[in-house]
Order: C-alpha cells, then structure tokens, then sequence
C-alpha cells in the first residue's frame, strides 16, 4: 500500500472532494483510510455514563484509497508514488519532483 498514517492527502472524488488532511488510521485489507475531519456521518447515540443525554454525534468513516491522492511534502503537488532501492531499502518518491517522502 502506497499511503501510510501521517500522509498528508487531497480528496479527488465524492463529497468531500478538494479537502485535504492527515490519515489517521490506514486498513490494509480493506484498502480504506481513516481522515479525521473527512467523511463525517451522524451516529444517534443512547444516553450512558459518557453522555448523560445522549444524542447525535459525528464520526469519520472510512474512505477508499482511489479516492485520494498524496501531497508532496517538498513541491506541494497532489502526486503519484514511485519507489526506488537504495542501501537494500526500499523508498518512496514523488514521481513530480523526485524527492524522497
């Protein structure tokens, strides 16, 4: 998988297109990411210790990865991920700029 948490990513596609943020929480499996902020839904919660009234809430949900795409750290460019071996390591570029992410 080409993203990781802490990448900083733009919204392409759905409702929230144009949005940027940092993933939180990547699902391998699933190919889905977790962008605090991106995605929210209303969730009606019954009233517990944590909400004494209880009511309606707004959680992120998970986003497929097609959906976004990555923002360069060094150009500040939405771009694809190439990858490189250096020292028996392999290294995600920006396939823009060529700098290391």
């Amino acid at each position: 998988m080409k993203l990781r948490k802490g990448d900083k990513v733009k919204i392409i596609s759905g409702k929230d297109k144009g949005r940027q943020g940092k993933v939180e929480k990547v699902y391998k499996k699933t190919r889905k990411l977790v962008i605090p902020g991106i995605n929210l839904y209303k969730k009606h919660v019954k009233k517990n210790e944590q909400m004494p009234q209880g009511g309606i809430i707004e959680i992120p949900r998970p986003i497929n990865i097609s959906n976004v795409s990555l923002i360069c750290q060094k150009c500040s460019k939405t771009t694809r991920v190439g990858y490189i071996i250096e020292d028996n390591k392999k290294l995600r570029i920006c396939k823009k700029c060529k700098s290391k992410l």
